[in-house]
């Protein structure tokens, strides 16, 4: 059991959503969490609401990940700043719902950009001082989508995909040299992730009864920088549909039917 108090945890994507709700947590078990995100504003609301709560002085910065540039100055800051990174939560993200022929190349470059590039630098700014170390967690927020894909999500699958494949390799690249990684894989969360991956609010119409409350994902997760575990995946059985979707894709494509197409 890896206690989180007096922990060092870098979040990205912490200005809203679960990466909010993963700083409180952390800053609430003693751990000082660091907050990367690109929107100033809605990080100083949220490092606000931390040090009213807790008395923690959650550090931020501005952060986009798609910049590579950018993810090396301010993780160089981060570590010149803070010394150790103990923890870090590849959260940002995000996902525009649409058919790939309509999808604008922007997005589609975007999606990989922040997804899977922006994740991959954040986690090569802070590894290896962990190594040198002995010890770290990576823990990288990919999605049940990266085990199904599905219509209207086959470019952000393909990046989510990508998160588990990396994460994957990674983990055994680095086996037995003190440093976890964690994929996460919820299903939705009601999250302002929606707005704009969801312009129509079709989707969040159809699923809103099975949508994860952010609380709940991040409760799970801070539970995981505890113990540390290969895979988190929640709801527990919607993993279990993707498990059976690797032995017999053909059946449960058939049998998914309608409710593949929600978006």
């Amino acid at each position: 059991m890896t206690q989180i108090k007096n922990k060092v945890v870098v979040i990205t994507g912490a200005s809203g959503g679960l990466g909010a709700h993963l700083a409180m947590d952390v800053a609430k078990r003693g751990g000082l969490p660091v907050l990367l995100a690109r929107r100033e504003d809605q990080l100083r609301i949220v490092h606000e609401s931390i040090v009213k709560e807790t008395g923690v002085e959650a550090p931020y910065y501005t952060l986009d990940v798609s910049d590579l540039e950018s993810v090396n100055q301010v993780f160089q800051h981060v570590l010149s700043e803070q010394k150790d990174v103990h923890i870090l939560v590849n959260n940002a993200g995000f996902g525009v719902f649409e058919e790939f022929l309509d999808a604008s190349w922007k997005n589609i470059e975007g999606m990989f950009s922040t997804n899977v590039l922006g994740l991959m630098a954040c986690t090569r700014a802070v590894l290896p001082s962990m190594l040198q170390r002995g010890s770290g967690h990576i823990i990288n927020i990919a999605s049940q989508a990266g085990k199904i894909s599905t219509p209207k999500s086959s470019v952000y699958a393909a990046t989510k995909h990508a998160v588990l494949g990396f994460s994957n390799g990674l983990r055994l690249e680095i086996a037995h040299r003190g440093v976890h990684v964690t994929s996460v894989n919820p299903g939705p969360i009601a999250t302002d992730f929606f707005t704009l991956a969801d312009k129509s609010g079709n989707y969040v119409k159809n699923v809103q009864k099975l949508m994860l409350q952010p609380s709940h994902v991040s409760e799970k997760i801070v539970e995981a920088m505890e113990r540390p575990v290969r895979e988190l995946n929640l709801p527990w059985w919607m993993n279990v549909g993707s498990t059976l979707y690797q032995v017999m894709p053909k059946l449960i494509e058939t049998l998914g039917g309608k409710s593949f197409r929600q978006k």
